[in-house]
């Protein structure tokens, strides 16, 4: 049995007959469980994605016939009392139960991962783009979810195109790629990279003039469409042309090389204290500096690009996760690369890499487990190497794999001591506004207020001095947060002007959601009901929200309905507000068992308050969420 969804969505049997899938709907059915990658996708969920806002009454009865047909389907020879093994049903939804490599759109993943890390692998990249029959899950065009696959599948396409290019140029080859490159960027104008390619295909063709007329265009479509130069890459296959010397790059490891990743990822690391518009932009070239660098074949040069952003990180949700994982992913092909005998300072600075970029708020289980071990890994080299620098930076890693259940506000708040006084003895600025403010979250946590505040006021005084303008904009919402305990009508006040700086501030991944569940936390701590506002963008944290948003509004079978879909929440700053937001819905609605599993996971947090973990928000004492389950009892 296959699956494609890269084109209209089929089904194939091993003979490579067609499965009948029926209609439209049974086809946007499968197509959803494909999209979710083996995960759970709950009926609620479902539904809401085929039906909308307002589903017809026999919504759910209509989703398990559509269910039940696509299992007979697909597996026509299962008996009627033997379950399924495909399309199976888990929790309080459904799951697609098949290898990623009978599925087109993994295989095409794994396969662009796979080319990614070991060029060699050019001609699977090749047979994985000839798969593609049409824009991904074609025959449901009106749904926002396949809407949304689609446009990120269509991104994955075209970057395996560039890719495929970018191999076959390097090892010599790609004079046949003219015709294919210059119908890439005529449909895809503002990609610069693929002018770069079409522009070295042409040199490779003999047709040197070309070449040179490409760039031109390039130069002209950017600057008079958009008022931008080329980028460097652009530059140096200009004058690497005029020179006839368009370089070949090797795929074997070398060691020396060019300084021009090294010094944009150095200005990257300046600009990302600036917040704002400069914080976005020294993301993007932090990454190009580290793609630049890759393509070198440059392995010391490419593991210091990536070791030298350095900037302290406080959030374990990423504003970019897509970027993160590109990193991380660099990181983790570099390390390989070095082996064991690898420079040692290197060998930490690309572990604490990857446990910095590994965000626990958006990482897989797998990806997780992999993120602590480089945490650990990285910090006892460090500690080995007496280096300080290298310490703190692998304690950054520690901080952030710290998450991994609740109630750990104390293990944070030694490492924020830990890293404070290293860097106050070491004169290494940035990171002390780092351990005052993980200090700052810590003791928030754990209720202390007086202490948050003293080291709140200490990081302001710290980001003045190295001219970080994002250190004043947490320090707001910390100020808000301490409000809440004492008036609604303040803390609700300094939470719109928090919630302004904020938005401007460059950090999405912080930003999204947050205000909507500080209003929340405030109505619970002074007993009112959810916020109601429909304009209200509750972003990650919706599925623990919206419970309490249907009762406010008197709809409590789907706020029941609504409870049952919830996921475990994401292992971050906000962990103990969710699962108490879940123990307060599972209490007004009789949900024991919910209920239960909500206290298990808050047991260790009894003395913390929940939410307080940001050091920017409250939802209240944990041990009030409990002591609602244990009344159930």
């Amino acid at each position: 049995m296959r699956i494609d969804v890269l084109g209209a969505v089929r089904a194939v049997h091993d003979d490579g007959s067609a499965v009948e899938l029926g209609g439209p709907r049974h086809r946007e059915v499968l197509g959803r469980l494909v999209a979710a990658e083996g995960r759970m996708v709950s009926t609620g969920t479902l539904v809401d994605e085929l039906w909308g806002a307002e589903p017809p009454v026999r919504a759910v009865g209509a989703l398990r016939t559509f269910v039940a047909a696509l299992r007979r389907a697909l597996e026509p020879e299962r008996p009627p009392r033997d379950p399924p093994r495909l399309l199976v049903t888990e929790g309080p939804g459904y799951a697609l139960r098949l290898p990623r490599a009978d599925v087109d759109v993994h295989h095409y993943e794994d396969t662009l991962e796979h080319a990614r890390r070991r060029p060699s692998a050019v001609d699977d990249l090749a047979a994985a783009l000839a798969s593609w029959r049409g824009p991904a899950y074609a025959d449901v065009p009106d749904s926002l979810w396949a809407q949304r696959e689609r446009a990120r599948l269509e991104e994955l396409r075209l970057e395996g195109i560039e890719l495929r290019a970018r191999i076959l140029l390097d090892r010599g080859d790609g004079a046949d790629l003219v015709a294919e490159l210059n119908a890439h960027v005529t449909e895809h104008p503002w990609r610069e990279p693929a002018w770069g390619l079409l522009a070295r295909a042409l040199h490779r063709a003999g047709r040197q003039a070309d070449a040179l007329a490409c760039l031109r265009r390039a130069r002209a479509l950017l600057a008079g469409q958009l008022g931008l130069d080329p980028g460097p890459e652009l530059r140096r296959i200009e004058t690497d042309i005029l020179n006839d010397s368009v370089r070949e790059e090797e795929a074997a490891p070398s060691f020396g090389g060019r300084l021009g990743p090294r010094t944009t990822v150095d200005l990257a690391r300046t600009l990302a204290l600036a917040g704002g518009d400069a914080l976005v932009h020294a993301r993007r070239d932090r990454l190009a500096a580290v793609r630049a660098a890759e393509r070198t074949g440059d392995l010391l040069l490419t593991a210091r690009v990536i070791g030298a952003y350095d900037v302290p990180a406080l959030w374990s949700r990423a504003d970019d996760p897509g970027q993160s994982r590109a990193v991380v992913a660099a990181a983790e092909r570099t390390l390989d690369a070095l082996g064991a005998n690898g420079p040692a300072d290197l060998r930490v600075r690309l572990l604490a890499t990857i446990a910095v970029e590994s965000r626990s708020a958006d990482a897989t289980p797998e990806e997780a487990e992999r993120a602590r071990r480089a945490a650990r890994r990285s910090e006892a080299l460090a500690r080995a190497s007496g280096d300080p620098a290298l310490l703190v930076f692998a304690l950054n890693g520690v901080f952030l794999q710290s998450f991994q259940r609740c109630g750990l506000a104390p293990a944070r708040d030694r490492i924020g001591a830990e890293i404070l006084d290293l860097a106050t003895r070491h004169d290494l600025p940035r990171f002390a506004v780092l351990g005052r403010l993980i200090r700052l979250q810590s003791a928030s946590a754990l209720g202390d207020l007086d202490a948050a505040a003293s080291h709140a006021e200490a990081a302001e005084r710290l980001a003045a001095a190295i001219e970080s303008p994002l250190v004043p904009v947490l320090a707001d919402w910390f100020r808000a947060r301490r409000a809440a305990e004492s008036s609604a009508t303040d803390a609700a006040a300094r939470y719109r002007a928090a919630e302004e700086r904020l938005r401007t501030a460059g950090m999405p991944g912080l930003h999204r959601g947050l205000f909507p569940l500080a209003l929340l936390g405030l109505r619970l701590l002074h007993d009112r009901p959810a916020p109601t506002d429909h304009r209200l963008d509750w972003g990650p944290y919706e599925p623990w929200a919206r419970p309490l948003v249907l009762l406010a509004q008197g709809r409590d079978a789907d706020a029941r309905t609504a409870l049952r879909a919830q996921p475990e929440p994401a292992h971050d700053h906000l962990q103990e507000a969710m699962w108490c937001l879940t123990a307060r819905a599972a209490v007004v609605l009789g949900a024991r068992d919910i209920a239960g599993r909500a206290a298990d996971a808050l047991r260790d947090a009894r003395t913390e308050q929940a939410g307080a973990a940001s050091g920017l928000l409250t939802l209240g004492s944990v041990a009030r969420y409990l002591g609602e389950v244990d009344a159930m009892a």
